[in-house]
């Protein structure tokens, strides 16, 4: 039997704080399922909703319940929901909330979707997973078919975002830059490794997040605040730069500067939160 009531961290107010607080067990509707949680990571930006500040105030609602990042198992299911969604079956969650309808979404990019919600923001529900129960939509839940550990499967959200940018780069049998070795950096670099990437090149200011980087799969690492990158790049690339970067860092300097440690024809994906407002300044050589 369920209880009536379940812990649960939420943000009422456009203030710093999270609460942590009794509420009610919500009942599924049409097309839900109610998910017992059963482990839930911490992204970037539940802290910078936590501290309400412009990025928060650009990605999230209040009220809300934080925790995108998830894996639960199925208590109870709504009406009209397919019976793939049997009680007692682990899910994890998309946490875009894609509307299906408009363009992107017609042409396979429903993570840019013009009518996107968002789970564990605010963005068209007050759910999330930093709850005992939460609700996802059935059409947002994904049936897990592998014995990966709860663990392993709470961060499937961030390896997802890891996996989209690569795919858009290809770094198959090329070289590729990643900047910045947070958690979705470190995923590039063995998602890269493991496309096929012939030379993966890491970079940070942190020794402990180089070391990781490594064990990920880097061939090479590189601290940026005592090394040269750009003279380690055009070394490791016969001077002509790298095929594929990936900048996971959100530093301004560092995306200005990633340009010209780019072979030509190469490719760029930026997934770094940016801290603060920037702007890109690129220069071009054209032949007279």
């Amino acid at each position: 039997m369920l209880p009536s009531l379940m812990k649960a961290l939420v943000k009422e107010e456009e203030v710093s704080s999270y609460q942590y607080k009794d509420v009610a067990v919500p009942t599924p509707g049409r097309g839900d399922l109610l998910v017992k949680v059963k482990k839930v990571a911490l992204c970037g930006s539940d802290i910078n909703v936590y501290h309400w500040n412009e990025i928060a105030k650009v990605l999230a609602s209040v009220p809300l319940t934080p925790g995108h990042e998830m894996v639960g198992e199925i208590v109870a299911a709504g009406p009209d929901v397919p019976s793939d969604y049997a009680v007692g079956k682990r899910v994890c969650v998309e946490n875009h909330f894609f509307c299906g309808d408009c363009y992107q979404c017609k042409h396979d990019e429903r993570h840019i979707c013009q009518n996107l919600n968002q789970f564990g923001y605010g963005r068209g529900t007050v759910h999330g997973g930093c709850s005992e129960y939460t609700i996802i939509p059935a059409r947002y839940a994904y049936v897990l078919k592998t014995d990966i550990t709860n663990a392993q499967a709470s961060i499937l959200e961030p390896v997802g975002v890891a996996h989209q940018a690569l795919e858009e780069i290809d770094p198959s049998g090329d070289t590729i830059l990643i900047m910045g070795c947070g958690p979705i950096g470190l995923l590039a670099a063995g998602i890269a490794k493991s496309m096929g990437a012939t030379k993966v090149i890491a970079s940070d200011v942190v020794a402990k997040k180089l070391a990781v980087a490594e064990i990920m799969g880097a061939d090479i690492v590189v601290d940026s605040s005592k090394e040269d990158l750009k003279q380690i790049v055009m070394r490791e690339t016969n001077n002509d730069g790298v095929g594929c970067i990936v900048d996971a860092s959100g530093v301004p300097s560092a995306v200005n500067n990633c340009f010209s440690m780019l072979r030509k024809g190469g490719k760029v994906v930026l997934i770094g939160l940016l801290k603060v407002i920037y702007k890109c300044r690129i220069s071009f050589a054209f032949p007279k």
